[in-house]
């Protein structure tokens, strides 16, 4: 009886690029993926500007992604991604705490959500899971998602009911930007700026924009965020 023939090619690496202002957490990543049987790292890049060129010119399977970047709010990093390339998904990897950015992550498109100090293995579960068309989180924080969208549970704080625009405009007031430096930042105008600001001052229930500044510097404090990236 004649041997069987050798089965098909294995299936194509999945392709990923990573996105991270930190190079030797790009330098890491890159080496763990390259290592695996499945992916296959095609590109990287350290701000949300030159990860959408590389989307661009690549178009890979999975973006993975810090949710600060320089330049540019990780939420609407994500969203940029969903309009150019909506068949890539989008996995977050991330120092700060899941319960506040989770569910705008996956709100914004995002497939997933992971923090940093989970480590290598879990790193690459979460990437697989995302890539077989599945989400990616926590046990702990898909259950409170859940009772979220159930209807169960409102939010857990009052920044949680800041809009993205928003919330993003509430971090740089905390990292100490002014009205002129965010309008350039984010392409709105002044005017817009204040009107967003005073929304933010509405919702946190403050009674000035001095209280508003002091609650957001406090909170980026908390988060980890003051120090430049």
């Amino acid at each position: 009886m004649k041997t069987k023939a050798k089965s098909a090619a294995a299936p194509a690496k999945k392709r990923v690029i990573i996105v991270d202002d930190h190079p030797m957490m790009r330098e890491g990543l890159a080496q763990l993926l390259n290592a695996q049987p499945d992916f296959v790292v095609c590109g990287e890049a350290g701000d949300a500007s030159l990860g959408l060129d590389q989307i661009k010119a690549t178009r890979p399977d999975l973006v993975l992604a810090d949710i600060t970047l320089p330049g540019r709010n990780g939420i609407e990093f994500i969203k940029d991604i969903q309009a150019l390339a909506p068949e890539t998904s989008v996995l977050v990897l991330s120092m700060h705490d899941e319960s506040l950015y989770a569910e705008r992550v996956l709100r914004a498109g995002g497939r997933g959500y992971i923090m940093k100090q989970e480590g290598g293995k879990k790193i690459l579960e979460a990437m697989r899971q995302v890539i077989s068309g599945k989400i990616y989180l926590s046990a702990k924080m898909s259950a409170q998602i859940l009772e979220v969208f159930s209807g169960r549970r409102g939010p857990d704080s009052k920044v949680e009911t800041l809009s993205d625009r928003e919330f993003e405009i509430y971090q740089l007031i905390g990292q100490g930007m002014d009205t002129k430096d965010m309008a350039r930042q984010l392409n709105l105008s002044p005017k817009t700026i204040d009107v967003h600001r005073a929304n933010i001052k509405a919702k946190l229930k403050l009674a000035s924009m001095s209280e508003l500044i002091r609650h957001a510097v406090r909170w980026v404090e908390s988060e980890g965020q003051g120090q430049s990236r």
